[in-house]
C-alpha cells in the first residue's frame, strides 16, 4: 500500500517503536519534529519530503540507520549528530541541503558509510577526516579546498563533481603506446621481423606534415592580430565621436535607436485580461526565462538619471488584470486589512486563486517607494513550507501591490476568537503542529535567510491555516516597508499591541529576540485560547 500525505505528529507517542521504514511512498512536506525516540532504523528515502533536518534527530541516541535520499530537503543540515554515537550508515543523497558540513558529523565514531552526493553542500570537508568509513560518496557538490591525507585509506571513494585543489586526476588509459622498431631489443619470442624503412624518407614526411600547421597558425595569429587591432582603432574612433557630440543632438542611427528602445520599455502596452498568464506585463516577452528584471531610476533630471537592475523572481501583472480578478477590489472580495494595506481574493479567469495586498500609498515614505523593487526581490526569495510566498507584483500607474499564495482557511487569530465551530476542530495535536510550523517560519527567517529577516509583526493574525490547519506566517520581509513615521496612528503599533516586546516599547528597536517574545505571545494564546490582552 502506497502512502500518501503528511507524516503525522503523533509519532512520538509510538515510544516502543524501533524500525520505521516508509521509504517510496508519495510524503510531502516537513519531516516531523517529533519521532519516535527509540528508533534504530529510519528509512524515508524517495518521498517528497521538504523543509530541514528536525532537531528532533539529535536525540535518537539509538539510531543505527538514517536514510533520507531522494527527496526535496533544504537548508542547512544543522549540528545533530553529536549523540548518535550508534549510528554507522547515513544517507541524504539527491537532496538541495546547503551549507558547510556540522562540526559535530566529526564525532560519528561508529559511521561506515555516509553518502552525500547530489546536493548543494560547500566548504570543506575536513570534519570528515578522522572518520573510520568504508564508503564516502560526496560526489556532485560545491566542496572545495583540499581533499584529506585520510581518505586515500577509504576504499570506496567518490570526490568527482566538486571543486577541490588537490582532485585526483583520472585514471590513466589501459591500452600502452606503440613502441618505436629501431629502439626494441631483438627478442627470440617477439616479432623482430618488423619491415626496415629507410629513414631519410621518413624525415622528409615528417617535415612536410610539420610544416603546414606551422604556417597555418603563424596566418592565424596575423589575422587575430590584426582583427584586434581593427577593433581598437575602431573603439578608440566611437569614443572620440561620442565625446565630441556629448553636448549636441545625437544624429547617428545608433543613438536614435537607443532612444527608440529607451520609449520602447517605458510605454505601456495594453494586455487582454483573459488569463492569468496574460496578466505579465509585455516587457515579459523580452525575458523568455520569465524573470523580470525592472529598472529603477534615481535622480529628479533625466540627464543624471542613474538605473539599476533589480532582480525579481516573481510575475509582473497589471492593475487592470488584477482589477478584473478582484472585481475592481470590491468589498466582498476583502480577505483582511494590515498595517500596509487591504488584501483582496483574487479570482483569475484561468480558476487560479490568489491573494492582493493593496498597499495604501500613505503608509510608505518616499524613500521606500523607490525602494520598492528591492525590497520586492527580497521577498520573492523566500521560500519554505511555513511562510506564504511572494508570486507577483504590480508597480503600474502609482499602484502598489503584492500577490501572494491564496490560504483560504483564515487566520489563527480568527479562528480562536471568533469561530467557536472552528476552534473546536483545534486538537491539541492541531495545535502543536501550528506551533511547531510556525517555529519552523521564525526559525528560518531568523538562521537561514543571510541577513536574517526579522518579521517585526509576528502575530497569530499573520498566520495563515491551510484546509489541513498547517500554519503560514504571511507578511515576511515587509519589516523593510514599515509604516510612515508621519501618521498620526500606526496601524500596526495598534495591531501588534500585546505582541511587542517591552525592549521595544521602551528603546523602538527591534531585534530577532522580539519576534521570539512575540511568539511565545502567541503560544499562550494558542494554547489557552485567549486574546493577548484578555
Amino acid at each position: 500500500m502506497e502512502l500518501n500525505g503528511t507524516l503525522g505528529y503523533e509519532l512520538s507517542s509510538l515510544q516502543a517503536l524501533k524500525t520505521m521504514d516508509l521509504s517510496n511512498n508519495f510524503l510531502h512536506d516537513a519531516i516531523p519534529y517529533q519521532l519516535p525516540p527509540n528508533l534504530t532504523y529510519l528509512n524515508l528515502a524517495k518521498n517528497n519530503l521538504s523543509g530541514n533536518l528536525p532537531y528532533s534527530i539529535s536525540t535518537l541516541v539509538s539510531l543505527e540507520y538514517l536514510n533520507l535520499s531522494h527527496n526535496s530537503l533544504f537548508q542547512e543540515i544543522g549540528e545533530l549528530f553529536g549523540s548518535l554515537n550508534s549510528l554507522s550508515e547515513l544517507d541524504i543523497s539527491f537532496n538541495n541541503l546547503t551549507g558547510n558540513l556540522p562540526v559535530s558529523m566529526g564525532s560519528l565514531s561508529k559511521v561506515s558509510s555516509l553518502c552525500m552526493q547530489n546536493n548543494q553542500l560547500s566548504g570543506t570537508v575536513d570534519v570528515l577526516s578522522n572518520l573510520s568509513l568504508a564508503t564516502l560518496n560526496i560526489a556532485n557538490n560545491n566542496f572545495s579546498g583540499m581533499i584529506p591525507q585520510e581518505f586515500s585509506s577509504i576504499p570506496n571513494l567518490i570526490v568527482g563533481g566538486n571543486s577541490f585543489a588537490n582532485m585526483p586526476a583520472s585514471p590513466p588509459p589501459t591500452l600502452t603506446p606503440p613502441k618505436n622498431p629501431r629502439d626494441q631489443p631483438n627478442h627470440p619470442q617477439g616479432p623482430v621481423s618488423a619491415p626496415t624503412v629507410p629513414d631519410t624518407p621518413i624525415d622528409q614526411d615528417d617535415k612536410k606534415l610539420q610544416t603546414g600547421p606551422l604556417v597555418g597558425i603563424a596566418v592565424g595569429s596575423i589575422a587575430v592580430g590584426s582583427c584586434v587591432l581593427f577593433t581598437l582603432v575602431f573603439c578608440l574612433y566611437k569614443a572620440r565621436k561620442r565625446n565630441d557630440d556629448e553636448s549636441s543632438e545625437p544624429k547617428d542611427i545608433v543613438g536614435s535607436l537607443a532612444v527608440n528602445i529607451e520609449r520602447a520599455s517605458n510605454r505601456e502596452i495594453p494586455i487582454p485580461n483573459n488569463s492569468h498568464e496574460n496578466a505579465a506585463v509585455a516587457t515579459s516577452d523580452l525575458q523568455p526565462n520569465g524573470k523580470m528584471t525592472p529598472e529603477r531610476v534615481y535622480g529628479t533630471n533625466g540627464s543624471t538619471a542613474k538605473k539599476a537592475k533589480v532582480p525579481v523572481t516573481a510575475t509582473s501583472y497589471t492593475v487592470s488584470a488584477l482589477q478584473v480578478a478582484t472585481n475592481s477590489f470590491c468589498q466582498d472580495s476583502l480577505l483582511g486589512e494590515g498595517s500596509l494595506g487591504r488584501v483582496y481574493k483574487a479570482d483569475f479567469p484561468n480558476g487560479k486563486v490568489l491573494a492582493v495586498k493593496k498597499i495604501d500609498s500613505a503608509s510608505l515614505s518616499l524613500y521606500e517607494e523607490e525602494n520598492f523593487l528591492e525590497v520586492i526581490s527580497n521577498i520573492s526569495r523566500l521560500r519554505h513550507p511555513n511562510v506564504v510566498p511572494l508570486t507577483g507584483y504590480c508597480i503600474e500607474h502609482g499602484q502598489r501591490l503584492l500577490v501572494y499564495e491564496y490560504i483560504g482557511n483564515g487566520t489563527l487569530h480568527d479562528i480562536l476568537h471568533f469561530s467557536d465551530g472552528m476552534s473546536r476542530k483545534l486538537t491539541w495535536n492541531t495545535r502543536v503542529r501550528i506551533a511547531l510550523g510556525a517555529a519552523r517560519a521564525l526559525e528560518y527567517l531568523h538562521e537561514v535567510c543571510m541577513p536574517p529577516v526579522v518579521h517585526r509583526s509576528f502575530k497569530s493574525s499573520n498566520i495563515l491555516l491551510d484546509e489541513e490547519y498547517s500554519p503560514h506566517l504571511s507578511d515576511c520581509g515587509l519589516a523593510a516597508l514599515s509604516p510612515n513615521p508621519e501618521r498620526e496612528v500606526s496601524a500596526e503599533v495598534v495591531g501588534s499591541f500585546g505582541y511587542s516586546a517591552p525592549e521595544f516599547a521602551m528603546s523602538g528597536t527591534y531585534t530577532t529576540k522580539s519576534d521570539v517574545y512575540s511568539f511565545g505571545v502567541v503560544m499562550l494564546e494558542l494554547l489557552t485560547g485567549r486574546k493577548p490582552l484578555g
